[in-house]
């Protein structure tokens, strides 16, 4: 590959003589030539600049200086690309068959500007396989726009950016884009293994923290999965590193990724920062989507009740009468009733599960005890909930797109800890009880790997249909010598009453 960098500093560029790009230079990997714009003046002050049309402060770079240099460069470029030899005959003679037109060479300019698109890692891979990259490095208030103009009908034209920040001169960014893509070239870096789990790579994430000798440092010791010897459990711990720390500093890049490349512990890692991967459906593809645990407020009613009506039909046995499910929403699931357990936070707790511009995808519904030794609503549920104070966790519904993602788990751990730190007359409750029908054994699976256990049943009428649903309590009261009540594991559920 051919780098040409066309600067008004030539001496800026001297750090490309150091480390791994010099080294590829000396090597004949990579010939790399810098040039001084002004060697393309004619006036004795060597001037590359003047004022600019419309008025303004500072000085715009001429583009009559910058057509001569970048002619003179693209030419000399496209001189210096090796002719494709003639292939031999088939039958092994002297006789050649017709050589094929040989392919033009893909030369590149690239303009350094704050108004450019952003510079990347994919970028900088496919630039690595030009044969000719030209950078012009503009100075003052940036070369004239008619330059760019001129050389997109001739070759490839990018505007390229740093990042949102200005600097005085496009030199900065020519080391970088140098340096990023020359490492890419063929025996540059000595280990090419190197490249593969590196930050904004193929696998699209950040890179996980590395260590080295000594194992303990300042008090710090290197973590026990790396001196293990299991390099299954170091590539586990590696791949969770890297994603956690993505979700954490790069959402950006977590929404990009392809939720085919997930596993299940990779979509587990993700949902414990608030990641989700959802089904597809009829308004979006799958992908992973930020949601976001949090209370309830009087402006989420109507949209609970929007998205309470459109789960809990789903959740009913399939011999429910349709239209006692829908008595059922009217009675209980109208936006004004939902303003009334929003406005009432004494007696309910509402959490909802946020995903920004896609709305609520989930809701769990608690019913507080206003007394410490009140007693649950029906008799055959406070005969088998024998704790108290006791709550009741009444509804957890998620959209069906959401299901399995995880996200009916991320409600369920957050209103365990919610309910579990609630005092009633100074006693904190001490059980979270909640009723899923007989029938749902992926419900109570999911339920029981989150501390609920079977403590009986109990009977209700919906309508005209008598139901049965199974009661599973959670003990909320710490453990002997614990100092609080212990968390569940982030698991899924499916929607229950």
């Amino acid at each position: 590959m051919r780098i040409d960098v066309l600067t008004i500093f030539p001496a800026y560029l001297d750090a490309l003589d150091l480390s791994l790009v010099g080294k590829a230079r000396r090597d004949g990997l990579l010939d790399l030539r810098v040039h001084d714009l002004r060697d393309w003046t004619t006036d004795r002050h060597r001037t590359v600049d003047d004022t600019p049309f419309g008025g303004g402060a500072g000085m715009v770079m001429r583009p009559d200086v910058w057509g001569k240099a970048l002619d003179d460069v693209l030419a000399a470029g496209t001189a210096a690309t090796p002719a494709v030899p003639p292939a031999p005959a088939p039958d092994g003679s002297d006789a050649a068959p017709p050589a094929p037109a040989a392919a033009s060479p893909r030369r590149v300019l690239l303009v350094p500007t704050p108004s450019g698109e952003r510079f990347t890692q994919a970028m900088a891979e496919d630039l690595a396989g030009a044969d000719q990259l030209v950078l012009a490095c503009g100075r003052y208030e940036g070369i004239d726009a008619r330059v760019a103009e001129h050389y997109r009908g001739a070759l490839e034209v990018h505007e390229i950016s740093l990042g949102d920040y200005v600097l005085n001169g496009g030199e900065v960014a020519a080391l970088v884009v140098v340096e990023a893509v020359a490492r890419l070239l063929p025996g540059v870096i000595g280990n090419p293994a190197s490249l593969v789990e590196e930050s904004h790579g193929a696998a699209g994430l950040l890179e996980y923290p590395v260590y080295t000798k000594p194992p303990v440092w300042s008090g710090l010791a290197v973590p026990e999965v790396l001196t293990s010897g299991d390099h299954g459990k170091v590539a586990r711990w590696r791949r969770d590193q890297a994603l956690a720390r993505t979700a954490e500093r790069r959402p950006d890049m977590v929404a990009r990724l392809d939720p085919e490349a997930l596993d299940r512990a990779d979509r587990a890692v993700l949902a414990r920062h608030g990641w989700f991967v959802h089904a597809p459906s009829a308004d979006a593809a799958p992908a992973p989507t930020r949601v976001r645990v949090r209370r309830g407020t009087a402006a989420d009613a109507a949209a609970l009740a929007e998205l309470a009506g459109a789960t809990f039909p789903l959740a009913c046995p399939p011999h429910m009468a349709e239209a006692d499910v829908q008595a059922f929403i009217e009675a209980h699931l109208t936006a004004a009733h939902f303003a009334a357990y929003l406005a009432d936070d004494a007696r309910y707790l509402v959490l909802a599960a946020d995903a920004g511009p896609a709305g609520l995808v989930g809701y769990t519904l608690t019913v507080l005890p206003l007394a410490a030794d009140e007693e649950p609503y029906a008799a055959d549920v406070a005969a088998v909930v024998a704790a108290r104070p006791a709550a009741e966790l009444s509804k957890v519904y998620v959209r069906p797109a959401f299901q399995g993602s995880g996200v009916a788990g991320a409600l369920l751990d957050a209103t365990v800890a919610e309910v579990a730190g609630r005092a009633v007359e100074d006693r904190p409750v001490a059980a979270l009880w909640l009723g899923t029908n007989k029938a749902n054994r992926r419900a109570q699976r999911s339920y029981s790997r989150h501390g609920f256990v079977v403590a009986g049943m109990r009977r209700f009428r919906v309508g005209e249909s008598l139901e049965e649903d199974v009661v599973m309590v959670r003990d909320l009261r710490p453990a002997p010598g614990a100092d609080g009540a212990s968390g569940a594991p982030v698991g899924e559920t499916t929607p229950s009453r």
